[in-house]
């Protein structure tokens, strides 16, 4: 291990439980991994073990349920440890067990519910509630204000729900939350408590929900058993399902960083054991679920001011992959635990790997929120876009081949690099042919602007892992059809990407995206991007904080309108940023002529002419496999994968090329 992250690896306590080390698995959703009696599922005791397996001191659930009445959660979708006590206890003790087999602990994330907040699918026809009768966040719906009944019900059900953790044993739990806006945010967020009574008014009065769930806790499990809080210290609200950006000046509507700090101070006083420190709301879900878009890092200055302010561990999370950015944060004290929630999606084992001293190894979160986030909110099914294992790890597994066989791979970008290390990891021998000079294909340009460092990260990792492995790659090497088929392999796999469409605007040069990224044309300082998709909009912001002045034209009448599903919270702020940034939009338009020096543009209030030194553009990609339908009535084991199959993102990519190596015996 380097020296310089001993810190992370010293043991730290949340009140009388002591961790190994300063690292904390972040809550995240359990979707998926519960079952209908409201316990955990064989997937989901695996997933949690595995990355106690991995090293990692405390493992914090994603959310759980403790009252199934007022909102009426689905089942199964999260486990719910008051449902079926009996049946819940014993689940998570056949978990709680294996993880504490290695040193580790692990606290139960419980709830109050979502209240306007609720995705729709989980809503279904019931109606959402709230402190007060204030707009869903989602729905063009009111809110019914909860009664001072079902608030006593909830922290009745606290009590209980603690309780069962602490039998099926828990180590303690973490209260969700006064964080993000969800339902005990909102009682404690005077823009959305509009109430008259005990529960609304003062700062103490919005608190009170949180404090009397603390006290049942107390009372029913002892002052013994720890309770940390979810805490989001500033709401980054502007308005009603409006959040500001990083750097925008605005008015705060929810928590100002003021009372946030006076917050803190309270909900100590009363007795919660640790802060989980973050900012944010589903008003502003881009800070909460931070994109590439937001630095790495971004709620270590938030955990300082709390820090400063209360005597408690403090959790910090907030894209802190960067073990030395994650050790800066301990060491200058503006956090006791560093949380790593995606990282340890993307791969389990991140802490023994630091641990060890093999870095290289790590493979990277690329905060796409594909296969997280994003499949979330459209599956219910908590995933990983990079690691295919992600809460899957006994159904994935890899079972070594009894059966070696050789199998040329024709193309070295994301796809031919994953079929090559699961077949090396199985046994296979995979030779890998790549025409340019480097792996990688399209994240080579994908990841040039500085947010998208990531996707870089991720082909240095294949790099590094290939050659672990021994898999043969050669470079500069263009295969034909007839080299394929005369190579002698077993199985072939071929996986050639694909090509940015283009076409002619008159005399001007037009360039593409790619050609752009890779610095291959000189753009100029006026620059016009065709193309208002996930590829457009991010060169757009890259030219932009490069200094040209940029504007993009898109015949549909909105950005993003084709890309997806993209979880809500990148492509927001991605929306958000580029009026934010300065770059003009044309929607509804189509380019119709360019030569050289002014594009012209048909909108539907007339034909206008933009100036532009450059036009490149982003409209999307063709698959590449002219050499399969060559070869594929003439092998009889070929294999079409990524982009050159069908065009889609990084994640599909991955997930079929390790599903078929998987499965080639």
């Amino acid at each position: 291990m380097d020296k310089k992250y001993g810190i992370l690896f010293e043991k730290v306590s949340i009140g009388s439980c002591e961790i190994k080390n300063r690292f904390a698995m972040a809550p995240m959703g359990p979707l998926g991994l519960g079952d209908s009696e409201g316990g955990f599922n064989q997937r989901g005791i695996d997933y949690y073990v595995e990355r106690a397996k991995g090293g990692t001191g405390l493992i914090i659930t994603g959310v759980t349920f403790v009252d199934n009445k007022v909102e009426q959660h689905d089942m199964p979708n999260c486990p719910c440890s008051t449902h079926n006590p009996v049946h819940f206890i014993r689940t998570a003790r056949e978990m709680t067990e294996k993880i504490h087999a290695y040193d580790a602990k692990i606290f139960l994330q419980l709830s109050a519910g979502f209240g306007r907040v609720t995705i729709p699918t989980n809503l279904g026809e019931h109606p959402p509630v709230a402190p007060s009768p204030i707009p869903h966040r989602w729905l063009d719906k009111t809110c019914r204000p909860l009664t001072k009944e079902e608030i006593r019900e909830i922290v009745v059900q606290f009590g209980k729900g603690a309780y069962n953790a602490k039998r099926a044993g828990f180590d303690g739990v973490q209260i969700h939350a006064v964080h993000e806006g969800y339902l005990l945010d909102q009682f404690a967020i005077s823009m959305f408590n509009n109430r008259t009574d005990e529960y609304g008014g003062s700062l103490e009065n919005r608190l009170r929900f949180a404090m009397e769930v603390l006290e049942e806790i107390k009372k029913t499990c002892g002052d013994d058993f720890p309770v940390a809080l979810r805490y989001s210290v500033k709401s980054f609200i502007k308005d009603w399902r409006e959040g500001g950006l990083p750097g925008e000046e605005f008015v705060e509507k929810g928590r100002d960083i003021e009372e946030g700090i006076e917050a803190a101070k309270l909900l100590v006083e009363y007795g919660y054991d640790a802060l989980d420190v973050d900012v944010g709301s589903y008003d502003a879900w881009w800070w909460n679920h931070p994109p590439m878009y937001q630095e790495k890092g971004l709620y270590i200055p938030y955990a300082k001011m709390v820090k400063d302010a209360v005597d408690v561990p403090v959790i910090c999370a907030g894209r802190m992959d960067n073990p030395d950015l994650a050790s800066a944060a301990v060491r200058d004290g503006a956090c006791d635990i560093v949380s790593l929630g995606r990282p340890l999606l993307a791969d389990p084992d991140y802490v023994n790997k630091l641990k060890a001293g093999d870095t290289a190894s790590i493979r990277p979160c690329l905060s796409c929120h594909e296969g997280c986030m994003g499949r979330i909110q459209e599956y219910s099914a908590l995933n990983c876009a990079v690691n295919p294992q992600a809460c899957r790890e006994s159904s994935e597994r890899l079972i070594p081949t009894q059966h070696k066989k050789k199998v040329l791979i024709v193309g070295g970008g994301v796809a031919g690099c994953e079929a090559a290390r699961v077949l090396a990891l199985r046994g296979h021998e995979p030779i890998v042919y790549e025409k340019t000079d480097r792996l990688g294909g399209n994240l080579i340009p994908g990841g040039v602007p500085s947010f998208k460092e990531d996707d870089h990260a991720l082909v240095a990792w294949y790099e590094n892992e290939l050659k672990k492995l021994n898999v043969e790659v050669h470079l500069n090497t263009e295969l034909g059809a007839d080299d394929v088929i005369n190579f002698g392999a077993d199985v072939v796999i071929v996986a050639t990407g694909s090509k940015p469409k283009v076409f002619s605007l008159g005399d001007g040069p037009v360039y593409t995206a790619q050609d752009a990224l890779l610095g291959k044309v000189d753009i100029g300082n006026d620059v016009v991007i065709i193309g208002g998709g996930l590829v457009g909009c991010e060169t757009a912001l890259w030219l932009r904080d490069m200094g040209k002045n940029v504007t993009i034209v898109e015949a549909l009448p909105k950005l993003l309108a084709v890309n997806g599903p993209l979880c809500h919270a990148n492509s927001e702020m991605l929306k958000a940023l580029i009026p934010f940034k300065g770059i003009r939009t044309i929607t509804s338009s189509k380019a119709t002529g360019y030569d050289g020096r002014v594009l012209k543009v048909s909108t539907p209030d007339g034909d206008i002419e933009v100036t532009a030194d450059t036009v490149i553009l982003a409209v999307g990609y063709t698959p590449s496999n002219s050499i399969y339908q060559e070869v594929k009535d003439k092998i009889s084991n070929v294999y079409l994968l990524g982009d050159a199959r069908n065009v889609s993102n990084i994640m599909y990519a991955i997930w079929n090329a390790f599903e078929v190596a998987k499965n080639i015996d």
